[in-house]
């Protein structure tokens, strides 16, 4: 008998021994895997940052110990959220300037830049982002008359929501050199009675940000420590960053080298001959946490300063169509450069006309079904003959759903019927591919992914309206509009053998949320909240109060 409870005692200690040591077990959850299955498991163990294995609380439980462990109590738990198209660089910056995002009145506009300026007496240039005529009464650009007389002694350069259009005050005009009546490729200087009204559209803007002050290494630093917070605050793991400078990308890898900067970035380098001539012969760049293979074109500009390129006039301003932003042939020489090397393509197009020139030049090189994954960045407005190109030449579009909520105010009243309803037509394009990617467009848009998830899904405002939803033949089924913002997401930028999905080998980039996305009703999901976020296994937002991780 006593040898018997020896040997049993033995052999319950060669057991313990012999599980497998990890750095993390998280257990008892409903962690959605969003893999080929769209399996969901309970448990799942971590070493060196990337996932070991997931199964049942059983199985992982006996199989693996670990000195720190996660009981969810049942909670849902996602791959990190991927943002497919932002601007992370931008909305750092942002931060530290004048907030005019959902700025009620131009008055209001200014009275923020009055004050900022008096509380900021240092700075050189005041500088803003967010305001929207459409938001306005009369949907009218304004002059920069008011501007003048809040700020008269430092120039300012207030940029639309939409990042293609600004209006900047006389001393900032006069330092750019910018007359009446003066011309350029792609852009638009606006007068009013024969005088500068102070809006820049689309390439005018670059006459005066040229003129800036460059920014230092400790103003990188503040931006995207502060940006990367708010990021995993939304449980955004990777952002795709669309139209960085190479400088740019050197002070990201320099705060990422120095582990300062935790954030997963996939960087499109803007079209810029500095960058081509410092990238096009080394090829793409990559690390663990930077992935430098994009290249970010402008077809065109937006809808809501009309800078969109329209095949026939704007209803609300006959006989204007927009513009392209270069020369037709333009485009076309670059792609024959690009289809010869490593770099993806991605071209910012939100026009019906911009849409079917990028499609016919990709078409042209791409020459059938291929894996370039040359995307098309907005894809907003598309001629319905042209959907099926994005199929036939594997081009992918890249959509931002809110950018649906934000417009079907006043779309109609651009587009007319039935133009309107070929735009923000999520689901047809989907079914060209079988898959797309969806991002934010923040600063454009909120950074929330919730906000995204809502309007791919339920196509309506915080309000509920319209009550029936908007165009509600292009919403997206919950689980492709997940996998939109994960799996997806990471294969428009080639890492999806890395993240996207919470599979074996794969980092170990997950959140958790106080709500299943999956299964709550459509009222609540832009009240859910990230609880915790992990990358690599790290835990780097813990949204709630008690301590999470326990021993076992």
């Amino acid at each position: 008998m006593r040898f018997s409870l020896l040997m049993l005692a033995a052999l319950v200690f060669m057991s313990a021994c012999s599980n497998r040591s990890v750095d993390l077990i998280v257990h008892h959850g409903k962690i959605y895997a969003v893999d080929s299955q769209f399996a969901v498991y309970d448990a799942m163990a971590i070493k060196d940052g990337k996932i070991v294995e997931l199964g049942t609380n059983d199985d992982i439980l006996k199989k693996y110990s670990s000195k720190e462990e996660i009981d969810l109590e049942g909670a849902a738990a996602y791959p990190g959220f991927i943002d497919g198209h932002a601007h992370f660089v931008g909305y750092g910056r942002g931060l530290f300037q004048v907030d005019l995002f959902g700025v009620p009145s131009w008055e209001e506009a200014v009275a923020r830049v009055q004050k900022f300026a008096e509380e900021h007496p240092d700075e050189p240039w005041i500088v803003g982002r967010g305001w929207d005529q459409n938001l306005w009464a009369g949907r009218q650009f304004p002059t920069n008359e008011l501007l003048n007389k809040a700020v008269p002694d430092r120039p300012v350069l207030l940029t639309r929501v939409d990042g293609h259009a600004a209006i900047a005050n006389d001393r900032a005009l006069a330092l750019a050199n910018i007359q009446a009546g003066q011309t350029l490729v792609g852009g638009d200087i606006m007068v009013e009675r024969g005088k500068l009204s102070g809006v820049l559209i689309d390439n005018a803007v670059d006459l005066v940000t040229n003129v800036m002050p460059k920014p230092s290494s400790s103003d990188y630093e503040k931006w995207l420590i502060a940006a990367q917070e708010k990021c995993f605050e939304q449980g955004l793991t990777t952002i795709t960053d669309c139209g960085l400078m190479y400088n740019d990308v050197d002070e990201i890898h320099r705060l990422q080298e120095a582990q300062q900067l935790n954030m997963r970035l996939y960087v499109m380098l803007s079209d810029d001959t500095a960058n081509y001539s410092r990238y096009l012969k080394k090829g793409p760049f990559k690390t663990d946490r930077l992935f430098v293979k994009g290249i970010k074109v402008y077809a065109d500009g937006a809808l809501g300063s009309r800078g969109a390129c329209l095949l026939k006039h704007y209803a609300d301003r006959p006989g204007w169509i927009g513009f392209l932003l270069k020369e037709k042939s333009y485009f076309d020489s670059l792609a024959s450069v690009l289809i010869k090397t490593d770099f993806q393509m991605c071209t910012h197009a939100i026009g019906d006309s911009a849409n079917r020139e990028v499609l016919n030049i990709y078409a042209k090189y791409l020459q059938g079904k291929n894996d370039k994954r040359w995307r098309i960045e907005h894809a907003q407005v598309v001629e319905p003959s042209d959907v099926k190109k994005f199929g036939d030449f594997n081009i992918i579009p890249s959509v931002q759903p809110t950018h649906a909520t934000s417009d079907m105010y006043w779309a109609p009243d651009r587009l007319g019927m039935p133009r309107v309803q070929s735009a923000y037509a999520y689901q047809k394009l989907l079914e060209q591919n079988g898959w797309l990617n969806l991002g934010t467009d923040f600063p454009v848009e909120d950074i929330s992914p919730f906000k995204t998830f809502y309007a791919a899904v339920v196509r309506k405002d915080a309000k509920g309206w319209p009550e029936k939803g908007f165009q509600m033949e292009n919403a997206m089924s919950r689980e492709n509009t997940l996998r939109g913002m994960t799996i997806w997401a990471a294969k428009a930028n080639f890492m999806e053998k890395e993240i996207g999905s919470l599979e074996n080998g794969k980092w170990a980039d997950f959140i958790v949320l106080d709500k299943d996305i999956m299964a709550v009703s459509e009222t609540e999901l832009l009240s859910t909240k990230v609880t915790r976020t992990f990358s690599a296994g790290k835990l780097v937002y813990n949204g709630v109060k008690n301590n999470v991780k326990v021993s076992r």
